[in-house]
């Protein structure tokens, strides 16, 4: 599709956008109400927005981030594809179509994903134009092994081999946003859009959609601290909750207190939560994700967006088989202490666990 084709299309996505001022929650019925869920309180947008700005963001930025979206839909990139590559071109270009910029310039790179000619990803002139580069981007991202399950800053690296490989995952809520706001008048909800999951209408979801398998302290089980989600193993596990990555670590040893890991299945006989995570949530709300399979995606300090990706399902730790095991605890306690049954309190919060 022609250049200019493709800026009429971004121009007709983005000119309502343009016309919904303040926060991405902002903009109306058709995507309102996927968007408070997509953006959730990690999107920090400044208090007066301009009229050709979306929060931070301005037009110009916006239509790039359309043609990003419009190219991965054309080449049938899953939703999570889009956020990878809008976070990576925040990273790189700002989202801006950079020209050779001569003596400041990294090498001979361009473009909104700062392509190299000189490594085989185009012409100049090729990669001049927004949708060529995002079109390349897509080719090798969707080459790219297992990339739905790596941390979205493991993909674009595999893409973008950076000298900075860790710089595109603070990207990652503010990628979501952008995505969820120009991609929600053409049906990026239900599709697996973190933050778009079914079912996801405000703050508050679902970590997984599984059935409950195990209760909150049960008379046979009087100090499961969480309730146990039924999902297979590989299940993408997303954070409940806007929030502030608080752990991510290892827990499984043996009964002879020597070090299991994390590396192998656990089971009924190792002790500990295996991979997991917590993530302190709003007022003073922490939440917990036990038994992950493999590493979590997020590290530490990381501020992550309600349904965003954080690990997959696992059985690593005290674990009879795959399962996530959810703790939410109040108080800002992480401890056994500030525990409560999960249940009513996302049922409360409008998001009720089970299916």
């Amino acid at each position: 599709m022609e250049s200019r084709s493709l800026t009429i299309i971004a121009a007709s996505i983005v000119g309502p956008l343009i016309l919904c001022m303040g926060t991405v929650a902002s903009c109306g019925a058709s995507s309102g109400a996927m968007a408070s869920a997509c953006a959730g309180a990690s999107f920090q947008p400044p208090t007066a927005a301009g009229p050709d700005s979306l929060g931070r963001y301005d037009g110009e930025q916006l239509t790039n981030v359309a043609i990003i979206v419009h190219i991965g839909q054309k080449k049938s990139v899953p939703p999570w594809g889009w956020v990878i590559a809008v976070a990576t071109a925040r990273q790189e270009s700002s989202l801006r179509n950079l020209p050779n910029l001569g003596a400041n310039n990294d090498h001979d790179s361009v473009g909104l994903f700062q392509q190299r000619p000189s490594q085989g990803w185009g012409t100049p002139e090729q990669l001049a134009d927004p949708a060529y580069q995002s079109g390349k981007f897509f080719d090798k991202l969707l080459s790219v092994p297992g990339w739905q399950t790596m941390p979205l800053t493991d993909a674009a690296q595999a893409v973008q081999r950076s000298a900075y490989p860790n710089a595109y995952a603070k990207w990652t809520a503010d990628a979501i946003a952008l995505v969820s706001a120009v991609g929600g008048p053409m049906g990026v909800s239900g599709l697996g859009l973190p933050g778009c999951v079914p079912g996801a209408s405000g703050p508050w979801t679902q970590p997984v959609h599984a059935p409950i398998v195990s209760g909150f302290r049960t008379p046979d089980r009087p100090a499961h601290n969480g309730v146990d989600l039924g999902a297979a193993r590989n299940t993408v596990i997303v954070a409940a909750s806007a929030g502030t990555v608080i752990t991510v670590t290892c827990n499984a040893t043996a009964a002879d207190g020597s070090p299991w890991g994390c590396d192998r299945d656990g089971s009924t006989q190792i002790l500990g939560c295996g991979w997991y995570v917590d993530l302190a949530n709003a007022d003073g709300v922490i939440t917990r994700y036990c038994h992950m399979q493999t590493r979590p995606f997020v590290n530490v300090g990381d501020t992550v967006a309600v349904g965003q990706p954080i690990g997959v399902v696992g059985t690593t730790g005290n674990s009879s088989g795959p399962h996530l095991h959810f703790e939410v605890h109040l108080g800002g306690d992480a401890s056994r202490n500030g525990a409560i049954d999960p249940l009513p309190f996302m049922a409360a919060a409008g998001a009720p666990l089970g299916l």
